[in-house]
């Protein structure tokens, strides 16, 4: 179904803006929240005047946030947890508590929905983008580690992983070198078949021995 937006909404677009969304996320959520209005000539007609209005309302809640959003922009919120040996939680970080933790640091009251994140399941260092507005979505970190050690050790798994990573790209780039190494030295081995058995004006080709090759094989 199409609708034209009636308020900015995340990841869908702004105030004004006409999208084609599923039946059901249009009706049971963006219709009934007063978000959005199915896109019928009528509503079509107020296109400009909302999206007007909704520009004003933009610059006025960026002006007003602004200074929120510095405030929280870079935060570090350390969570100490429980977690098994793979680095699994026994639980979760959960948006609820990401924005407890923003409101204990500044004293700014987030709702939850404002955090962009699903549940973190495991320790490490984990960024975080905190919707105020269309335009303000401060990022915080949220350092999860394990109870009884300490934040550092979250930065550390982030090296772990590093390392990691190098490893197996040094070992993708020696194996693809090798297998380089493979193909030229059967290639060579091919046209010094050809050289040694064919004769004078003979025409066959590297591929015609490899295919004699396999036949007394």
């Amino acid at each position: 179904m199409k609708v034209m937006l009636l308020k900015d909404v995340y990841n869908l677009g702004r105030a004004g803006d006409v999208k084609k969304v599923a039946d059901g996320y249009g009706r049971n959520y963006l219709i009934p929240q007063g978000l959005a209005a199915l896109a019928t000539p009528g509503v079509m007609k107020q296109a400009e005047r909302i999206r007007d209005s909704a520009t004003q309302e933009r610059a006025r809640l960026n002006q007003e946030l602004g200074a929120v959003a510095e405030r929280i922009s870079g935060l570090e919120l350390p969570f100490a947890v429980k977690a098994g040996d793979t680095g699994r939680l026994y639980g979760s970080v959960t948006t609820a508590m990401i924005a407890e933790a923003i409101e204990k640091e500044t004293e700014v009251q987030i709702d939850r929905r404002q955090v962009d994140s699903q549940p973190l399941k495991m320790l490490g260092v984990h960024s975080v983008s905190i919707r105020l507005t269309m335009d303000l979505n401060p990022e915080v970190t949220v350092v999860v580690y394990r109870e009884g050690e300490t934040p550092e050790s979250a930065y550390a798994l982030i090296a772990e992983v590093v390392v990691e990573a190098e490893v197996v790209e040094d070992f993708a780039e020696l194996r693809a070198e090798l297998e380089a190494e493979e193909s030229e030295l059967e290639s060579q081995e091919l046209a010094e078949a050809v050289e040694d058995e064919g004769l004078p004006g003979d025409e066959r080709t590297a591929e015609d021995v490899q295919e004699e090759i396999s036949d007394q094989a």
